[in-house]
């Protein structure tokens, strides 16, 4: 008979390098468009403020909630702290004052920050179990305690929950003890940190720097409960890294790649290596790193004219010059006179012999006279445009301030025209019999690091493959996708223009927000620009604000590089992993990605075997990482995103994963790397100076230990590909007879999801599916007061089914597993 192997649909929700060059990274603030030449007529706004780093302090959720919609570009590196939230923020001087009008606290400059013994610091803490384990009557319970080393230091995270943490001012203080080995009792007590989201409580939690590991801890609570709970080991079960193999090949990446470099390096592999490799084409050409040529004329009040060309920049519009005239006479009307490039504005004269054009007029007559030189022409954001247009001293030129360039960029003429994003296809068997691993980096310009990660790891396949047998599984057991810069016209624009940009360079603003002040702060964010769990279906983290850096574009899709993934995983449907690179904070997450505030509604979280086996692929990942210099993701960084780190609608994971069952990681790589000379951790940053302190914050070594982490991604993916064996599962304590009430639950000896039934029916895959206590704890337990009959079956990650179980059919031998619990009382 053949065996039954299952990929379980998922809930879907309704509307629901040749030749390469160094780049340094950029030293201080990004520098200023070019200054106006005298005369003119140029706006000193036109010149957009310089942006720092700073570091800030929020009361909580609801204040990031409020920043983040606001339009303000935080940083992924948002850490709990008991006073709150603290992160850091790409701000202009102005912002900063906004930001504190907002009552948020600026800290400083970002130059690291410090964790105190009492600072905020899987499924794999399972094997934690409290002396209430999670029973009905239990009041805390100890939902993780793991212990890691970094750096030759230990540290113990936990996570505990009270029945009493959702009051608004609950009377409640954890205190976590620990042991110091077998046979002592425990010691000195510590205060946890109650971590509130969105106005839900969530869990308390810290993360202790200790001397040694103790075997367990107590938590209590001042309301009456105690939990005591095992300590797991955070990062210890994972097979040996493979920079370890004899004759294994790695750092080949010596430097930041901008586009160009990085898909001319790709189309060489895929020469190179034509038995493994070659080139997909994306359909969807991307807006371009291009620009229409601007000037706003007349300082910014109501008389401020601005003027864009039709033409892009360096296909004309350059060449622009625009010149507000007066003439002597009196009685004269306004008109319009082209020669060329060059366009004169003849002012009207009143009887007097004043100039009489108002603002708005001039724009009209741009737009209608211009023969087709001008596109837009509207008085500057939201003025009424009602003021008399001053006369300019000489001819004000056009410019799409693209001719810049930044010290230490690559020389070269950066292609301003539309983009053709090539993919990098990996492996032996490129027909869909393998599953497939899609590495999409660089969605956001100014991370530089994925883009290195991703190539490091592309280069590692090709160049081991003959030779490290390891490399060689992963070469012939998967089908690796790897988009090395989804956002090629961004990310040229940080590297030659403005460092700090996000999103891609693609203007939907209206008049008020299209002057070239704004210049800066156009564009879609990418990752808020897909269909599931969206901001425009009222999910929280994205903006409508066209000048927001987390703007979801005008609609769902709207951008073609997002249409591109889509394209890719319909067109590959063996793709069944994929990777969205970012940096930087060091986590790693999966769903829930998004919420709606009011309730925190989450998108649906993974069934519990889908949730187990992302964090048993996260165990493995972040095992290879910690194995190149010991950077250590903690435990608080790893789960769903929206839990970790904060709701992200519209974001590519989300859609992935509900709509097509795929396995869709997001990785902010860059952590915080310990410094035991200091006791602090050192945070990362967009683009750390690439060679440095080997043992602190630096572009090459996040490259190579995150290129750890995608590899062991490959390896994860290939096992999934051979998993042919069923799941078994089982309930405990098991079916018997019982003199009172008993608590049982389910176990499974690898992640799976279990379909049960109780009421005597067979199960199937509509029954109800066996859920997580809460996000973040083991599967519910069972409070049985009366005779109970289970049904049930488990099904695992890559679909196999336990006994060979098909739940669509009625098979007469109901093969499903079975228990009754029979409660005989007094």
């Amino acid at each position: 008979m053949q065996r039954r192997r299952l990929r379980i649909a998922l809930l879907t929700l309704p509307a629901l390098v040749a030749s390469v060059l160094t780049v340094p990274a950029p030293v201080g603030a990004d520098p200023a468009a070019p200054t106006a030449t005298a005369g003119s007529g140029r706006s000193p706004l036109e010149v957009q403020e310089s942006v720092r780093l700073v570091r800030i302090q929020l009361t909580g959720a609801d204040m990031l909630d409020k920043v983040v919609a606001a339009g303000f570009d935080l940083e992924h590196g948002l850490r709990r702290v008991p006073s709150g939230i603290e992160g850091e923020a790409v701000v202009t001087a102005a912002q900063t004052a906004e930001l504190q009008a907002m009552g948020v606290q600026i800290l400083g400059d970002d130059e690291g920050f410090a964790w105190s013994e009492e600072a905020d610091g899987g499924l794999q803490a399972l094997r934690t179990q409290a002396d209430q384990p999670h029973g009905h009557e239990a009041t805390v319970r100890v939902v993780r305690a793991d212990w890691f080393t970094t750096k030759g230091q230990g540290f113990l995270y936990v996570e505990a929950r009270t029945t009493e943490g959702q009051q608004a001012d609950p009377i409640v203080t954890m205190q976590l003890e620990n042991d110091s080995g077998r046979r002592t009792s425990f010691g000195f007590a510590r205060t946890m940190s109650r971590f509130v989201d969105s106005g839900q409580y969530m869990f308390h939690r810290n993360l202790f720097k200790l001397d040694a590991r103790p075997n367990q801890i107590r938590v209590t609570s001042s309301t009456g409960g105690v939990a005591t709970g095992d300590v797991s080991d955070w990062l210890e079960d994972a097979p040996p890294p493979l920079t370890e193999n004899r004759g294994y090949k790695s750092d080949f990446v010596d430097g930041y790649r901008n586009p160009q470099q990085l898909y001319s390096r790709a189309k060489e592999i895929a020469r190179q290596y034509p038995d493994i490799a070659e080139i997909v084409y994306l359909p969807n050409q991307t807006n371009g790193y291009q620009r229409k040529a601007q000037a706003t004329i007349g300082g910014t009040g109501q008389s401020a004219v601005v003027v864009s060309s039709a033409a892009w920049g360096h296909e004309g519009g350059n060449d622009i010059t625009v010149d507000f005239v007066e003439r002597p006479e009196a009685n004269l009307p306004l008109s319009v006179e082209v020669a060329g490039k060059a366009i004169r504005v003849l002012l009207a004269k009143d009887a007097s012999a004043g100039v009489a054009s108002t603002a708005t007029e001039v724009a009209a007559a741009l737009e209608a006279q211009s023969q087709g030189l001008i596109d837009r022409a509207h008085p500057y954001r939201t003025n009424a445009g009602t003021g008399i247009v001053a006369p300019t001293s000489g001819p004000v030129a056009l410019t799409d301030s693209l001719d810049q360039k930044r010290v230490g960029a690559p020389e070269g003429e950066v292609p301003r025209g539309p983009v053709t994003i090539p993919v990098l296809r990996i492996g032996k068997h490129r027909d869909g019999r393998n599953p497939g691993v899609l590495i999409q980096a660089q969605d956001h310009a100014r991370e530089w690091v994925p883009a290195t990660t991703s190539l490091e790891s592309a280069e590692r396949l090709v160049h081991n493959y003959k030779t490290d047998k390891e490399t060689k599984k992963i070469v012939e057991g998967t089908d690796v996708f790897f988009i090395l810069s989804n956002n090629p016209d961004g990310a040229n624009y940080s590297f030659y223009n403005f460092a700090s940009q996000r999103r891609n360079m693609t203007n939907h603003c209206p008049d008020e927000n299209a002057d070239p002040a704004r210049r800066n702060s156009w564009g879609v964010d990418l990752n808020r620009n897909y269909r599931v769990g969206s901001g425009h279906d009222g999910y929280s983290g994205a903006s409508t604000s066209c000048v927001s850096d987390t703007y979801q574009g005008p609609a769902e899709l709207s951008e073609p590089e997002s249409k591109n993934i889509i394209w890719l995983v319909e067109k590959y449907s063996n793709i069944k992993f994929m990777m969205s690179v970012h940096s930087n904070g060091g986590q790693l997450f999966w769903q829930p990605g998004a919420y709606i505030a009011d309730g925190r509604i989450t998108t649906p979280r993974p069934p519990l075997g889908d949730e187990a086996f992302y964090w048993q692929s996260a165990d493995r990942i972040l095992s290879q990482v910690k194995a190149h210099r010991e950077t250590v993701v903690t435990p608080e960084n790893v789960g769903g995103s929206s839990d970790v780190l904060y709701s992200s609608a519209g974001n590519v994971r989300e859609d992935l994963y509900h709509t097509y069952g795929i396995y869709a990681f997001g990785w902010e790589v860059g952590g915080s790397v310990y410094n035991p000379a200091t006791g602090d951790w050192q945070g990362g940053s967009f683009q750390p100076v690439w060679e440095g302190d080997p043992n602190l914050v630096s572009g090459h070594a996040e490259t190579m230990e995150y290129a750890n982490g995608i590899m062991e991604m490959f390896r994860v993916a290939a096992d999934w590909g051979k998993d042919k064996k069923d799941p078994t599962s089982k309930l405990v304590p098991g079916g018997g007879k019982y003199s009172k009430p008993v608590d049982v639950r389910f176990e499974t000896n690898e992640p799976a999801t279990i379909y049960y039934t109780t009421d005597g029916s067979r199960p199937t895959l509509q029954s109800p599916r066996y859920e997580a206590t809460e996000f973040r704890e083991p599967g519910e337990v069972f409070h049985v007061s009366e005779t109970t009959t289970f049904h049930w079956f488990s099904v695992d990650a890559a679909g196999n089914i336990e006994q060979n179980y098909d739940p669509t059919k009625n098979d007469r031998r109901n093969n499903y597993r079975k228990a009754t619990i029979t409660i005989r009382t007094k």
